[in-house]
């Protein structure tokens, strides 16, 4: 265990390994871990970022900043990014994964393995995709998931990403498990509703696990209890 914690080193900076659990949003991590590090350590106040999004309901790897070293945010958030988890073909939802419900029921079981490593090939290299409408991305100084809550539509430009690795690991119908390592601003949920349209019946993302970011992985993490313990033991000691 690191109680190497003083209030000094993170207003000097730290760069912090999260897990992150599933239902929290980003930003619920960043908060939570800037109410603990100002409360204990008896701060006013104390800058604190992500280095990169996780859905709430994605799991694993978060890279945090804490004080002069929320300097270096963006350089982290350039890095690779790696991912496993499940798509679940025979269905599509507004928001590409389970926040929203499913719908737009197609059989499935006709899909075999040379299909479905077929259309894998769709998705390597550079590829365009389009964010889902449920996500945080700005248009016009809005956020396309307030468009989406209103019901207003609105036009989403394509992106440029690359998926520099793409494995399908097991298939059990409905769920394909897989392996994907790609560049920064990919939509894994884009990727799930993109492979259901080159199937031809319907995908999305029913769980995702961040790996690691960069060289940095979520086996040298910790959870944000994990977090608290150590800063609580710190306080104590």
């Amino acid at each position: 265990m690191d109680l190497n914690h003083t209030a000094e080193k993170f207003i000097n900076g730290k760069l912090l390994l999260i897990n992150k659990p599933i239902n929290w949003t980003s930003f619920q991590v960043v908060n939570k871990i800037r109410w603990t590090l100002t409360n204990f350590f008896g701060l006013k106040a104390l800058k604190v970022g992500h280095c990169g999004t996780l859905d709430p309901l994605a799991t694993g790897l978060m890279l945090i900043c804490t004080g002069k070293m929320t300097k270096k945010i963006n350089d982290y958030t350039s890095l690779d990014k790696s991912y496993s988890g499940k798509i679940r073909l025979g269905a599509t939802t507004q928001s590409y994964d389970l926040e929203t419900t499913p719908e737009n029921f197609k059989n499935f079981n006709h899909i075999t393995l040379n299909e479905i490593e077929k259309a894998k090939k769709n998705f390597q290299g550079t590829v365009f995709q389009k964010p889902p409408i449920y996500s945080a991305v700005k248009k016009n100084g809005k956020r396309l998931y307030q468009y989406a809550r209103s019901g207003e539509k609105i036009e989403i430009e394509s992106r440029k990403v690359n998926i520099n690795s793409f494995e399908i690991s097991d298939v059990k119908l409905p769920d394909l498990s897989f392996l994907i390592s790609c560049s920064k601003g990919t939509y894994i949920r884009s990727l799930a509703n993109d492979f259901g349209k080159v199937l031809k019946c319907g995908a999305h993302l029913v769980e995702l696990h961040r790996c690691k970011i960069g060289s940095f992985s979520v086996e040298n993490s910790i959870t944000i209890e994990k977090f608290i313990e150590q800063i609580k033991l710190k306080k104590e000691l």
